[in-house]
C-alpha cells in the first residue's frame, strides 16, 4: 500500500505529497520491516518446528533475544507455513520473521 497523493490546485501540497511518497513508499514496500515478532519461542536440543503465522512465503527470519548460548539454524526450506530451527541446546528465542 502506497501513500496516496490527491490532486490538488495547490502546487506546494502536490510537491510536499510527492516528497513523502518518495521518502515513505520505500520503507512501505521494504519486506524486512513487513514481518512480526514471535516471541518466546522454545527450541530443543534438536529440531523444533513451529507456524511462522506469517499468512504467506517466509523469507527470512533472525533472533531477536536468545536466553542461552546455542547455535541455531534453519534446516529445512522456507515455506507458507511453518519454520524448522535445528540448535545445539535447550534455549528461548525470539525472532523476527518476515
Amino acid at each position: 500500500m502506497a501513500v496516496k497523493i490527491f490532486q490538488s490546485p495547490d502546487q506546494n501540497l502536490m510537491l510536499m505529497q510527492k516528497q513523502w511518497a518518495s521518502q515513505i513508499n520505500p520503507a512501505l514496500f521494504n519486506v524486512l520491516l513487513q514481518g512480526n515478532i514471535l516471541p518466546n519461542v522454545n527450541l530443543i536440543n534438536g529440531s523444533t518446528t513451529f507456524n511462522h503465522y506469517l499468512g504467506r512465503g517466509l523469507m527470512g527470519w533472525f533472533v531477536v533475544d536468545q536466553n542461552a548460548a546455542a547455535t541455531i539454524y534453519r534446516s529445512k526450506p522456507l515455506n507458507t507455513q511453518t519454520l524448522t530451527l535445528t540448535s545445539d541446546a535447550e534455549v528461548t528465542v525470539s525472532l523476527w520473521i518476515f
